[in-house]
This record gives C-alpha cells, sequence and structure tokens, in this order.
C-alpha cells in the first residue's frame, strides 16, 4: 500500500493525474458569485442557462438585480431550480453586495476575510460552502471549501466521518496545507474532478490514483501516512 506524508503529496498525485482544472467557470467574479447562489442543488449547466437569461434579459449586473421583483428573477432562473427561493436569495444578496460593498468587487476583497464570511452567513440561503465558495472563487482570499465530494472522496479513505461538521473538515485542510488561494482553488478542483470519474455514488476504483491511500483517523489530530 503506497503511502503519502501530507495532503500536499496527495495534491500531486491529483495534478499529475489530471491536471490544471481552470476553475471556477465565470466570466467576472461577479458572475461566479451569481454561480455560487444558483449552483445550489444543480449541476453548472443549469446555471448557464439560469445566468443567460439574466443576461439576455439586461438584468445580469447587481444593481438592477437589487431592484427587480422577486418574480421576475424567478421566472429567469427557473433553470438551475428551486428558482423562488434562489431568485430570493440572488436579490438578497446583491442588496448586500450594493449597500455595503458598492458593487466594487475590489472594495470587497479588501476587507477581513473573518468579517466577510460573517457577513455572507448571515444573508438569507448562503451557508458555507455558498460563502467560502464567493470567498475563495470570486474574491480570491485563502478559504478552503468543502462540498458533497471531498466529504465523498476522504471519507472513504477514513479521513472524517462524511456528515461531521463542516468546520472539522474544514480545519482538517487549512491546517496542512500552506494558506494560498491558489492552491486552494486548484486542490479543490483536483478532488471534483477525481469524485466524477472515480469517487462516484458507486465508486469505480480501478485507475483511482489514490486506491492505495492509507489514512489513520486521529479525531483529534488526522494524520495521512
Amino acid at each position: 500500500m503506497r503511502a503519502t506524508t501530507d495532503l500536499t503529496g496527495i495534491y500531486r498525485i491529483l495534478l499529475e493525474r489530471f491536471g490544471p482544472q481552470h476553475w471556477w467557470p465565470g466570466d467576472t467574479p461577479f458572475e461566479v458569485m451569481a454561480g455560487a447562489i444558483l449552483t445550489q442543488n444543480t449541476n453548472w449547466k443549469n446555471v448557464e442557462l439560469a445566468i443567460r437569461n439574466l443576461k439576455d434579459a439586461g438584468l445580469f449586473e447587481p444593481h438592477r438585480i437589487h431592484v427587480a421583483t422577486t418574480s421576475r428573477l424567478s421566472k429567469l432562473v427557473r433553470p438551475s431550480g428551486f428558482f423562488n427561493q434562489k431568485a430570493e436569495y440572488l436579490k438578497s444578496y446583491c442588496r448586500y453586495y450594493v449597500s455595503r460593498h458598492g458593487a466594487d468587487v475590489d472594495r470587497m476583497r479588501s476587507a477581513p476575510v473573518r468579517r466577510l464570511r460573517e457577513e455572507l452567513l448571515g444573508l438569507k440561503g448562503i451557508g458555507p460552502e455558498t460563502a467560502d465558495s464567493i470567498l475563495l472563487y470570486a474574491l480570491g482570499r485563502p478559504v478552503f471549501v468543502i462540498d458533497a465530494y471531498t466529504r465523498r472522496v476522504f471519507s472513504r479513505h477514513g479521513v472524517l466521518g462524511e456528515y461531521d461538521a463542516y468546520e472539522y473538515w474544514q480545519r482538517f485542510f487549512t491546517e496542512r496545507l500552506p494558506k494560498h488561494a491558489r492552491l486552494y482553488n486548484e486542490y479543490h478542483a483536483l478532488i471534483v474532478r477525481l469524485a466524477k470519474d472515480h469517487c462516484r455514488s458507486k465508486p469505480d476504483c480501478s485507475g483511482c490514483p489514490l486506491k492505495d491511500l492509507k489514512v489513520v483517523n486521529v479525531r483529534k489530530g488526522v494524520k495521512v501516512l
């Protein structure tokens, strides 16, 4: 059984196998912000349709979404699913983005990460994964994103329980990796790629680059061996 000394070793294995993933989809920071909200419980293709509808309607701008009616937004974001809720969430976020940061990504990016995260988590419909996706992918702040793919891959290797608290999972990565946004970005994208190619609901372990990974779960200090 092959051993790896740390999470950086796992990262190198994944990068060697899959190469750079060039994540996250989105032409502008605001598109990434909106996408992080709309992608909840759906796939990116559906999000792209919803964003295209908003663009075609001339609404894909934070000030315009902020003042648009929820009913109109609901119709436009329908492809993303849960459209009534997501329209409300997107409108709420844009209200915050405009009023708190003047819809200025550089101004928002300059604020302390902890304060930004607390503010985002205070918005309706934004949980830890969505907040951290905005911080990492839209603002380039070093915050590691934990999603269902991350939980699935590493719980199957015995790191933590799949349904353990988000904070446990995030701490596991941030305490064992250099604090660099680009690294966090690429690492998360590689985990997603691994999950889609091999670590699916019904796993296909043949050819998985981590199939020989040995992990020891120490509850108060997980060790990767």
